[in-house]
């Protein structure tokens, strides 16, 4: 035991952690180690059981952790819609370190942000909007559950009992949306052996939870107009302490749900020199929710064209030409990630990062067999300073 905790601690000393034990009873089991980064949050662990509807919640020990919802909807009419809603939490102060107010009224060891877009594809026109709060009465997450809110953004489990959750959101002045989402397909836990590893880095990891496939029903209010839609989404929900290590500049992501019933997330991360990270990776989710993870080299995520913001002035290397192996059948798949249209650009207005997230139809040897949402972060500066 002594050489366990000797070689973590030359991990921490290089990594910046700090190692904590815990005295063994005596005559019993050897001491946990608990690894924390340099300024006392928990790092996610392998192996983790996870309990539900509380671990849906927040978790207050951890630094970052966001709740992430994305899908395509349809109007009476067959007109399309994507949209794209995101909490974010940034917590201050470590939990085994905060003071005695956390969470009153005028707290400030959490920040909250909130990113909300609508793509209308008939029109091309796209809306988004940020906000910004301090935990308090305008912005917070339950412990018990999934209840997280900023302003009138709201996305909350109303029944702690029943798998079934309610999304509500301001798009700017005069559009938003409002959905009932009920999971078509069991949660979804990525990564190896639980954890879903960002770098070589001990802490850069997550505990990553998705339902990759839910059922839509509700409005959609565009230009103040209200639009009853149906369609399918997207639910992610991740927890972090950091992410992205010193040469990492950024990553692009995409949750792909094809028409066969499958879905297939992939994050490819990027090197201050463009390179792909080793810590890369893809998986599946087949039609009975078992994921199949791959590694970088089983995949390729390519650029099939470019688009230059003229807000950020960034290039975007889309759409995305990703390359994979279907596990079913042992062979290549080759799919081009094509946006709804282009201009889906957050400014970065609050948060002061600008990223492309974006509405895409997954095409196959030109044939439409799927639909995607796209993320493309670090491409107007560096990313990481805003996740270690």
């Amino acid at each position: 035991m002594k050489i366990v905790l000797s070689i973590a601690c030359a991990l921490a000393s290089v990594f910046g952690l700090s190692v904590r034990s815990e005295a063994a009873p005596a005559g019993g089991a050897p001491p946990k180690l608990a690894l924390r980064t340099s300024d006392g949050f928990s790092v996610p662990q392998p192996g983790a059981v996870f309990q539900f509807p509380r671990d849906h919640g927040a978790h207050r020990d951890f630094k970052v952790e966001w709740w992430y919802v994305t899908g395509h909807c349809y109007g009476p009419a067959g007109e399309r819609y994507g949209f794209q809603s995101t909490f974010f939490r940034r917590a201050v102060t470590p939990l085994n370190l905060a003071d005695k107010n956390r969470g009153g009224a005028f707290s400030s060891d959490e920040i909250f942000l909130s990113h909300a877009a609508i793509s209308d594809a008939v029109t091309g026109r796209f809306v988004h909007s940020e906000d910004l709060a301090r935990t308090g009465w305008n912005a917070g997450a339950s412990e018990e559950g999934l209840s997280v809110f900023l302003g009138q953004s709201r996305l909350l489990q109303p029944d702690l009992n029943a798998e079934r959750f309610q999304l509500d959101a301001k798009v700017g002045a005069d559009s938003g949306f409002s959905f009932a989402l009920e999971p078509e397909k069991r949660l979804v836990v990525f990564g190896e052996n639980g954890v879903s590893r960002k770098g070589n880095s001990p802490t850069a990891a997550s505990w990553y939870l998705t339902f990759p496939r839910l059922k839509l029903s509700g409005s959609l209010r565009v230009g103040g107009r209200v639009v009853p839609v149906v369609g399918t989404a997207w639910m992610d929900h991740e927890i972090s302490s950091s992410q992205l290590a010193s040469d990492q500049k950024g990553w692009d992501w995409a949750g792909i749900q094809l028409d066969d019933g499958r879905e297939v997330m992939v994050y490819r991360l990027r090197r201050n020199d463009g390179s792909t990270d080793p810590a890369s990776a893809l998986s599946w989710v087949d039609k009975q929710g078992k994921a199949t993870h791959q590694e970088a080299g089983l995949f390729l995520w390519e650029s099939a064209g470019k688009w230059k913001s003229p807000l950020s002035g960034a290039e975007y290397p889309i759409p995305v030409k990703l390359k994979a192996v279907d596990p079913e059948s042992g062979k290549t798949v080759e799919w081009v990630l094509e946006p709804l249209f282009k201009e889906q650009e957050l400014d970065g207005a609050v948060s002061g990062v600008p990223y492309w997230e974006g509405a895409c139809r997954v095409l196959q040897d030109g044939r439409s067999v799927g639909s995607a949402y796209v993320e493309l972060t670090g491409y107007a500066g560096a990313l990481g300073r805003a996740l270690r």
